[in-house]
């Protein structure tokens, strides 16, 4: 079972399962948590109209070119300055979708890979050894409206992504970018 949510005042509209909690956050426009699964999560991002203006999806450049743009953002933010961490990441789709709206949007799916070392201090390659530290799947779906970049993104644990995936697809699928509305409205 799904939730509406529809935010008139910035133009936009998703389907949320309906056992995820909305949490409050810095720097999203709106973020929700599965509650049996913590490291499954969704937010939206809007950019702001004054220091950009969008007219089509495709000013992002290709959909795969978006997708690699994730994977720099998401690198960028959770950088890290930890000793022996390394970094892995592939697109594992791009494609670019018309929605029902008529309005064309682009769905892509990127895997990421973080890889520590038990010992960083370590002095020979064996006390250096790498495992992996998690690997996530950051699912993310552009859409442009109102001269500005929607992007919801969900990222959830690899191992979780197959058991999800129709869940997942039905929410990235019900993102709605529209004109913005007078005032407010979340259902």
């Amino acid at each position: 079972a799904f939730m509406v949510y529809k935010d008139g005042l910035d133009g936009y509209s998703l389907e949320i399962p309906s056992t995820w909690v909305q949490v409050t956050s810095t720097g999203s426009d709106v973020f929700y948590r599965n509650t049996f699964n913590l490291e499954e999560n969704l937010f939206v991002n809007l950019s702001s109209p004054s220091s950009s203006a969008f007219a089509s999806v495709r000013d992002l450049g290709s959909p795969e070119e978006a997708a690699q743009g994730v994977i720099d953002r998401y690198l960028n933010e959770f950088m890290s300055t930890r000793l022996g961490i390394r970094r892995e990441s592939e697109v594992v789709s791009a494609v670019e979708r018309e929605g029902e709206d008529g309005k064309k949007y682009y769905d892509v799916a990127v895997r990421i890979r973080s890889f520590a070392t038990l010992n960083q201090y370590g002095i020979t390659p064996q006390e250096r050894e790498q495992r992996l530290e998690w690997d996530r799947t950051q699912l993310a779906t552009f859409g442009v409206d109102n001269g500005r970049l929607y992007e919801l993104r969900v990222q959830v644990p690899t191992s979780y992504y197959a058991k999800d995936q129709d869940t997942l697809g039905h929410v990235l699928g019900s993102f709605k970018v529209f004109p913005m509305e007078e005032g407010k409205t979340a259902i």
